[in-house]
């Protein structure tokens, strides 16, 4: 039942990154009117001052709204992976079992990459998305995912028998 557990928990995964990938691309625009609003540092009133500068050019925007995607599709398909692989050794040894996770652990790496690292890391410190309603509110969701996927990592990591 543990294995059958892990491998929903992945599929789960997959949908997940899958459906953010797709949603930010079914609203390619408003989604980059975020990434330019969170880079460019509007509307800061608590902590005005900035150690480095915005980011104002609409090239630097599309491109980091695509690595976002990218990252996305690339965790969601990971985790595809992973689940397909995971399946196919759910009734192998312990061993084959634990060697078909390797697709399902890098998935989750790399979501909590996109939500901890590019959301909470760069978007909540050096941007300080935190300051305006809709940078807090993304901040909020971002660390969220991040401990799901953090979960979902350490529960699948946990070694078979």
């Amino acid at each position: 039942m543990i294995r059958y557990i892990k491998i929903a928990l992945v599929a789960s995964v997959s949908l997940f990154c899958l459906v953010y990938a797709l949603q930010n691309i079914v609203n390619l625009q408003a989604a980059l009117w975020f990434v330019s609003y969170t880079t460019g540092m509007e509307a800061h009133e608590a902590y005005p001052a900035h150690f480095g500068p915005a980011i104002e050019s609409t090239a630097i925007h599309w491109a980091m709204l695509w690595i976002i995607i990218a990252l996305e599709l690339i965790a969601g398909l990971l985790a595809a992976k992973g689940t397909i692989d995971m399946f196919k050794a759910r009734t192998a040894s312990a061993d084959e079992f634990n060697n078909a996770k390797t697709y399902a652990i890098a998935a989750c790496g790399v979501g909590i990459l996109i939500w901890f690292g590019l959301f909470s890391a760069i978007g909540g410190a050096y941007f300080q998305m935190w300051q305006t309603e809709a940078g807090g509110s993304a901040l909020a969701n971002a660390t969220w995912f991040s401990i799901q996927l953090a979960l979902v990592w350490l529960l699948v990591s946990q070694k078979d028998e």
